[in-house]
């Protein structure tokens, strides 16, 4: 018997913004040695994120909020261009200047962004829906965080249906390049 998912779909964004800062923090204070790692890690992380708000945070603001379109549209825009400076930070070498440039502006873009959906989409997102909804919205997010892919793929799909049909894929893929590489995730 499974139990049911405690918290709602706003808990749960809030949960990963908390869980990524902390990494950012460690970032900051150096990585203890194991840079790559800990970016590799975020991005990771962040993917999942991006991918399961795409799915289900997202098309439920677009239905039940007013001015949806063009909240979501705006955290769209947020998550691709946050997507090609996690996909520039693949290719680029930890040692590299250019690898703490992009690291600094991935962390201040994720916080702008984390900034705007906590002080403007989740409080409208938990006042237009009942906590069933949320509920249940947080177990299909959370379920989604399992199946995503867990790199940067910024030409994929960032709208259902199709988002919903290749993520799972992408995310298989991109699990065995991980197992395959001893990446981090």
């Amino acid at each position: 018997m499974t139990t049911a998912h405690q918290q709602d779909i706003v808990d749960d964004v809030i949960t990963d913004h908390r869980e990524v800062e902390e990494v950012f923090a460690e970032i900051e204070k150096g990585g203890g040695g194991n840079k790559r790692d800990l970016v590799e890690h975020v991005i990771a992380e962040l993917v999942r994120h991006s991918v399961a708000e795409e799915q289900y945070l997202y098309p439920v603001a677009r239905r039940v909020l007013p001015d949806g379109d063009k909240i979501v549209d705006h955290e769209l825009e947020e998550h691709a261009e946050a997507e090609q400076v996690m996909k520039s930070l693949e290719e680029t070498d930890a040692e590299d200047p250019k690898f703490d440039e992009l690291t600094r502006k991935l962390i201040d873009s994720i916080r702008h962004h984390v900034e705007d959906e906590e002080k403007d989409l989740l409080p409208k997102l938990r006042e237009a829906c009942d906590s069933a909804e949320l509920r249940e919205l947080g177990e299909k997010f959370e379920n989604s965080k399992k199946m995503a892919p867990t790199r940067p793929h910024p030409s994929a799909p960032d709208r259902p249906p199709a988002n919903k049909i290749l993520g799972p894929g992408l995310g298989l893929i991109d699990r065995m390049r991980d197992a395959l590489s001893g990446r981090n995730t």
